[in-house]
């Protein structure tokens, strides 16, 4: 009975290994764990007229100051060189100079974040070639001369050529009206002429540069900001504008003188406006005639006239028998006798 004692205790004792042996592989793997940080994320190339930086997103800690350290190869060298950024607290790596001036080499990264001893895991960069992944910013505009039918334009290429390098420049022009048509124009040279354009008339541009890769392909950089400006007036326009103007000068000047000198003037021209003062044609004849048959009807009793009742002019005593000249002042006072007696006065 007493030597079957150690065997019952046998699984008891196994069973206290065992949960020995599963603590301490937890500790293990916390401490592994706990000596490797997060990973960076966001690791990207951005590359802008060919100068190339690697950027990404800072690692979180609690406590410290993480470092980065990235590498880089090629595919012709399959080994991991610095790039310059070993230990940095930057969060974005220039890429050296032997790098920028190999366009086309195919560019492999890799990244990690280090704290002391504890390190990240290595974050790796789909392949980079910079004539192709680069963005080509807008070509700079030197200078613009207007002339009456055309725009000579100065441009410079947004990156600094290198030899061999086949740059041409999208020019889209329209005139600046309500509803504008594009149109296009391809140039090799920086200094170019946009012709064939209307005299004073305003006109708008947008350059783009395309660079000719190794594939044959174009590799389009971004337009630039539209820029505005009016074409010359041609001499023959300008002296047409410059007679019109000397002509409406003159007209204007011509115009102020004679109303100055109609209001100057105002009353001798009102004098000269009136009408002239005639003697009526049957007056005429009597004045001719003094023996006209007709005088008696025209100061006749039977007419009901007032003026021919009441109206008469004579120096003679009633009774008297008129004289020719009184019967011919009564004749002519019995038809218009205020003006035609200024007549007979006149005459007289």
């Amino acid at each position: 009975m007493r030597g079957r004692a150690p065997l019952r205790s046998l699984p008891l004792r196994l069973l206290l290994l065992l949960l020995l042996l599963l603590l301490g592989s937890a500790r293990a793997a916390a401490a592994e764990t706990s000596l490797h940080l997060p990973a960076p994320k966001n690791v990207e190339v951005h590359s802008y007229n060919f100068q190339s930086l690697l950027r990404w997103s800072p690692v979180p800690v609690e406590n410290g100051s993480v470092l980065y350290t990235a590498h880089y190869k090629t595919l012709f060298y399959d080994t991991w060189s610095g790039m310059g950024c070993a230990q940095t607290p930057q969060t974005w790596c220039s890429f050296p100079p032997e790098l920028r001036r190999r366009r086309r080499w195919t560019i492999l990264l890799r990244l990690r974040a280090e704290l002391g001893p504890r390190a990240s895991a290595w974050v790796h960069t789909p392949p980079f070639v910079a004539e192709t992944n680069t963005t080509l910013g807008p070509p700079r505009v030197n200078n613009v001369s207007a002339s009456p039918d055309s725009l000579l334009l100065s441009v410079s290429p947004p990156f600094p050529p290198e030899p061999g390098d086949l740059l041409q420049y999208l020019v889209s022009y329209w005139e600046n009206t309500t509803s504008p048509t594009e149109k296009k124009l391809s140039e090799s040279k920086t200094l170019f002429q946009i012709g064939n354009l209307k005299e004073s008339t305003l006109y708008c541009f947008s350059i783009q540069v395309q660079l000719k890769i190794y594939s044959g392909h174009l590799l389009e950089g971004q337009q630039s900001a539209p820029e505005c400006h009016r074409t010359a007036l041609s001499e023959a326009t300008r002296d047409g504008y410059l007679i019109l103007f000397l002509l409406g000068f003159v007209v204007v000047n011509l115009v102020v003188a004679a109303f100055l000198f109609l209001w100057k003037r105002r009353q001798k021209i009102k004098y000269w406006a009136q009408p002239p003062l005639e003697i009526p044609s049957h007056f005429k004849e009597f004045l001719r005639d003094p023996g006209f048959d007709g005088l008696e009807e025209l100061y006749s009793p039977a007419e009901e006239e007032p003026q021919a009742l009441v109206l008469g002019e004579g120096g003679g005593q009633e009774g008297e028998d008129p004289s020719p000249n009184t019967s011919r002042a009564r004749a002519v006072s019995v038809t218009c006798p205020s003006t035609v007696q200024r007549l007979l006065a006149g005459e007289s």
